[in-house]
């Protein structure tokens, strides 16, 4: 069983100066057996980081509208049983599942503050100038604070199709992006810059050999690179093949429109 002082001890080998900030994401399953669950993971981060942040995402205030702009990968008039199912957002909604159980602790711990954004909050410890970058047309505009002060990606238990900063390197690549619609207490408003799809994300994996220190924890990896080497990477080899990190999957809305403005432009 894992304990409080075998990550702290893990976060240590990773050997990242404790004074940058470090955005995380992190499956607590992946690690197998660990006293304290959750809140240990994150007591361990706390002791290791001055600054961190995670992601907090909220899919469920989302709408499809019965129509928008095209080529946006979207099935316009196709959400009534969804959208039926939607909820308003609120500071205090809960991190999407599948940002796991450590980022939804991190979000409701009392000294955390959460970024405004109605589908692509984040959450943070000592984060506030990062936090407060992000804005409806600029959502993803935090990482470029992360690479501002040298920031760190940390991957617990999890690979890169997790790894949300690997989106604002194709944005800067001037890859296609996206707009969703978000319920709020005000209105229904248009989020801008909405990333396309990870699920081809592990293809950079390789490419980042020279920058990852990797540790073994329990059944799982701590995986840590710089922020700025992953983007850069990202635009290189994006230039080099404007097809790279898209996924396989024939039906994907999104990777295929993608590939579609690639060939028209």
């Amino acid at each position: 069983m894992l304990t409080f002082r075998d990550f702290v001890t893990g976060f240590q080998k990773l050997e990242i100066d404790r004074s940058r900030p470090v955005i995380v994401h992190s499956s607590l399953s992946a690690f197998g057996e660990v006293r304290g669950g959750a809140e240990t993971v994150l007591g361990a981060l706390f002791s290791s980081f001055d600054t961190l942040m995670m992601p907090a995402f909220t899919y469920k205030t989302m709408l499809t509208p019965e129509v928008g702009p095209p080529d946006n990968a979207i099935s316009y008039g196709s959400g009534k049983d969804t959208n039926r199912m939607a909820e308003i957002y609120r500071s205090d909604m809960p991190a999407d599942v599948a940002m796991g159980v450590v980022a939804e602790s991190l979000r409701a711990h009392p000294k955390a503050l959460r970024s405004l954004h109605p589908i692509l909050s984040f959450a943070g410890i000592n984060a506030k100038p990062i936090l407060d970058s992000q804005t409806i047309k600029d959502p993803l505009l935090p990482i470029q604070k992360l690479m501002d002060a040298q920031g760190w990606v940390l991957l617990l238990g999890v690979d890169h199709t997790a790894n949300t900063s690997i989106h604002y390197g194709e944005h800067l690549a001037g890859r296609k992006q996206f707009i969703r619609w978000a319920l709020t207490p005000k209105a229904v408003i248009p989020c801008h810059r909405f990333p396309g799809c990870s699920e081809g994300f592990e293809e950079i994996s390789p490419h980042l050999d020279e920058f990852v220190h990797r540790v073994e924890l329990g059944e799982a990896v701590l995986q840590a690179l710089p922020v700025v080497d992953l983007v850069d990477t990202v635009s290189g080899m994006l230039k080099e093949n404007p097809l790279a990190l898209l996924c396989s999957r024939e039906d994907c809305e999104r990777c295929n429109t993608v590939k579609a403005s690639i060939t028209v432009s």
